[in-house]
């Protein structure tokens, strides 16, 4: 769509024809668009080549998910690189304060910088650091824009039925089925049994069921509670791009 000067702006139209979900915040896509006119091309491309293999979803144990260590790869190698910024202020040369904001992902683009953080699968107050980061580096003039990458709905609300069809596809029926994917907690284990119980269910479907209530409830990262932080203010007025990651990308 062009802007009053006829000026088309890029505003993602790509992934969200892929079920990707897009927002521009404070005059987002403008700046972008305009000061930095190759930084949208380049992290579509990037998220037009993003799929998620089921197998990566059902894995248990700790630490980053496999998925986020991907792209943080792919980015890294196109220059989003992690950035700490100092932020020092002197009074009649005596430093009064010294603050420092460290962002997971920042691109330099013509002398100005766009910060980035990818919120795949934290809790969800997450959100209310990265959106503070995002102001106050905005206000002391270190970033043009901030973004935020997470869950759409789409995946969010879809997820454990994804996960119910890995388990019914590969005839899962006790967690010695599912040894090569990790081991389960022994709470783990009594919630699926009193579930199978209580619902009169399968194992599948019983699995399913508490495996993502465990790794992907509602009060972990994902877009509606990212949606609800921003429209409340949080991070105001940071201009911001936010970008929810649809269920199309799960392969199996």
């Amino acid at each position: 769509m062009p802007d009053s000067r006829g000026v088309k702006l890029n505003g993602l139209e790509r992934l969200e024809e892929k079920g990707f979900q897009v927002e521009f915040h404070s005059h987002a896509k403008a700046i972008l668009n305009i000061d930095y006119p190759d930084l949208l091309s380049e992290l579509e491309s990037v998220l037009d080549e993003l799929t998620i293999p089921i197998e990566s979803l059902v894995k248990g144990g700790g630490g980053e998910h496999e998925t986020t260590q991907g792209l943080r790869r792919t980015l890294a190698s196109l220059g989003w690189v992690k950035h700490n910024f100092e932020i020092q202020k002197f009074i009649d040369g005596v430093k009064r304060e010294s603050i420092s904001h460290e962002v997971d992902h920042v691109r330099t683009f013509n002398g100005g910088k766009v910060a980035m953080e990818i919120e795949w699968n934290n809790k969800d107050p997450f959100f209310d650091r990265d959106l503070e980061n995002f102001k106050r580096l905005h206000a002391e003039a270190a970033i043009s824009v901030g973004i935020i990458l997470t869950r759409g709905i789409s995946l969010q609300d879809n997820i454990r039925s994804a996960v119910l069809r890995f388990a019914t596809e590969r005839e899962v029926e006790s967690y010695d089925d599912l040894q090569q994917w990790g081991a389960p907690t022994s709470r783990q284990k009594d919630s699926v049994i009193k579930r199978m119980r209580s619902a009169s269910c399968s194992f599948a479907e019983a699995w399913s069921a508490v495996f993502i209530a465990d790794k992907f409830g509602q009060a972990t990262t994902h877009w509606r509670k990212l949606e609800d932080r921003v429209h409340r203010g949080v991070g105001n007025p940071c201009p911001l791009l936010l970008i929810g990651i649809p269920n199309t990308v799960i392969k199996f």
